[in-house]
């Protein structure tokens, strides 16, 4: 049997995709506050939600017992919990699925044979940032269950990150068996240029990942100012005592770090499609640039109107999503100039 055949790419894609889909209805768990409804961890029966009154009620009455409910939403009734309690539990229902997606195919590959000695050493990388990744997730919900009824947006942040790293190399390793031939890249300079954007791409995501756990995209509600928006939301902010703690713990300062790396990035992408006229590329290069710039100009429209409109939750989630179809192209890009 052929080893690194079409079943392993597909494996590998169908992982993307899931991946790409745990980060969509994480989005929506997070802009919802939907994030600490499940209080405690039960890695099999939290399969199935309550299906009774009573296992309902046992639910709510294990949630009223931690700070989020207490002090936060004390007014919640029990459909007011069944609609916040259904994210979480799909988020965590879809990270089981995806532990199996992997973990299944992977013995089935190894034990027929099918992989090939590079690709079982990324396979099990692969498992071990899956593995890291549920353990974020549980390390995250763990931060808000004391004391402060919200998730410490540090944690959140890794979270993210290792979700995002986590498809960014499924996605290169999918691209390895795709693209088995590459030429050496035409452009060395040019190649770090890509991967210079890509790790200003990172950070712009991690600071993305500070807004949205802190509620920072609720004030300044303006562009290209960032003139006051507590007209908009009521949302208290506090200035901090150090330059480093404004720009990653104080809500004006994460934000205004956020919107200035965005426009770091737009900057980067343009240097890349116009010194990439000057070269000979190949049709999926020319294709990744093409890809790039699409991206990079809708992430940054998405990202003025999810500001100037305050966050609401369609345009929050897009935004995030905007950024997985950029990281993605880049991600493509990359690739079809290495070695």
């Amino acid at each position: 049997m052929k080893k690194d055949n079409k079943k392993v790419v597909y494996w590998l894609l169908t992982g993307c995709f899931l991946i790409f889909v745990m980060v969509l209805v994480g989005g929506i768990t997070r802009l919802t506050h939907s994030g600490l409804s499940m209080s405690d961890f039960k890695l099999v029966t939290d399969m199935v939600p309550p299906m009774t009154d009573a296992q309902w009620q046992k639910e709510f009455e294990i949630y009223q017992q931690f700070p989020e409910y207490q002090k936060v939403n004390y007014h919640f009734s029990l459909e007011d919990f069944k609609d916040i309690y259904f994210w979480e539990w799909l988020h965590r229902l879809l990270g089981r699925v995806l532990g199996l997606v992997f973990l299944l195919p992977f013995f089935y590959f190894l034990f027929t044979k099918q992989f090939t000695k590079p690709t079982f050493y990324k396979s099990l990388l692969l498992l071990f940032l899956g593995g890291f990744q549920g353990f974020l997730g549980w390390y995250m919900v763990k931060s808000g269950l004391v004391d402060n009824p919200d998730v410490s947006h540090f944690r959140l942040a890794m979270h993210l990150m290792a979700a995002f790293i986590t498809f960014a190399v499924t996605f290169w390793v999918a691209l390895d068996l795709i693209y088995p031939e590459r030429k050496p890249p035409i452009s060395k300079p040019f190649k770090h240029l890509i991967t210079a954007t890509i790790i200003v791409l990172l950070l712009q995501i991690m600071w993305g990942a500070f807004v949205a756990g802190l509620d920072a995209g609720w004030i300044h509600n303006h562009w290209p100012l960032m003139t006051d928006g507590k007209l908009i939301h009521e949302t208290v902010y506090i200035e901090q005592d150090t330059l480093w703690k404004n720009i990653v713990e104080g809500k004006s300062g994460v934000q205004f770090v956020h919107r200035y790396l965005a426009y770091v990035v737009v900057i980067l992408v343009g240097v890349m499609a116009f010194k990439s006229h000057k070269l000979q590329l190949t049709p999926a290069q020319h294709n990744g640039i093409k890809a790039t710039v699409l991206m990079v100009i809708i992430q940054f429209v998405l990202g003025v109107f999810t500001l100037i409109l305050a966050v609401p939750v369609w345009l929050g989630v897009a935004h995030q999503i905007g950024a997985f179809f950029l990281l993605s192209a880049m991600t493509f890009t990359l690739h079809r100039f290495s070695k």
